[in-house]
């Protein structure tokens, strides 16, 4: 169904398309350390029927409805302790491609792809594969809601729901990979500022006022940026500026 890329430098210039799978990332994770992946190969999936998402979440897909799918980049030009760059380059990438059809995406902490007044559209899971101080590969898992219109989670949506069109799932992979690729790129070119800057540009919640909780408190405060470890910096109405990794703070939505 999806066929290898040829608007693109490396990323989907090796595609496995499988009908159906439990996880893209596991088959990619195990593709890699089979040697049977390389930087840029893809492995994407018409049903996914135990997809992860963040806090150790499943994401629910319907089948043949959505983009589901894992890509492997090699990202050793990076320091271990930039890693969230990676996570920031990809998350502009998707909300860049989101532009041309739907207004107002934003990027909800760490890696959520949100739409205000509608709810999450898609999401992002990174998965590293270290060794010691080397980093070998990263498996870059992610998940669009597109032609799906019906949702068990009332917090979900999708470019159908929003915009009342149907796309096809082929022109969006080409599109998708293209933005991301392009974002890559400049990530790997060493232009991290651009990157972070474009990344808080577009993040939810950045400097307004809600409600969060951590170890079971609740406190009001505003997002004020990412630290370059990923760290999200809140600035709390009555502890001051708070620092949080991830799993130590809910949105309280």
């Amino acid at each position: 169904m999806y066929k290898i890329l040829a608007n693109t430098i490396f990323l989907g210039k090796d595609v496995h398309f499988l009908p159906d799978c439990h996880s893209t990332n596991d088959i990619a994770l195990q593709m890699v350390r089979k040697s049977q992946a390389k930087e840029g190969t893809i492995v994407i999936c018409g049903h996914q029927t135990s997809g992860k998402g963040q806090r150790g979440n499943v994401w629910v897909s319907e089948a043949g409805k959505n983009l589901t799918m894992s890509l492997v980049l090699k990202p050793d030009f990076l320091d271990i302790s930039e890693q969230f760059f990676l996570n920031m380059s990809i998350a502009i990438g998707i909300r860049s491609f989101l532009d041309d059809y739907i207004p107002n995406a934003k990027v909800k902490w760490p890696n959520d792809i949100v739409v205000p007044g509608f709810g999450k559209i898609g999401g992002v899971l990174i998965e590293n594969i270290l060794t010691g101080s080397s980093w070998e590969y990263s498996v870059v898992g992610i998940g669009i809601n597109v032609n799906q219109i019906s949702f068990s989670n009332p917090k979900a949506t999708s470019l159908a729901k929003i915009s009342q069109n149907n796309f096809d799932l082929n022109e969006l992979f080409r599109l998708i990979i293209t933005r991301i690729e392009q974002s890559y790129l400049k990530l790997k070119k060493g232009k991290i500022h651009e990157i972070r800057r474009e990344y808080l540009s577009h993040l939810y919640l950045l400097n307004q006022k809600a409600a969060f909780q951590s170890d079971g408190n609740e406190f009001l405060g505003e997002i004020q940026g990412v630290d370059d470890s990923g760290k999200l910096q809140i600035a709390d109405e009555t502890r001051g500026l708070r620092e949080f990794d991830l799993k130590e703070v809910v949105f309280l939505e």
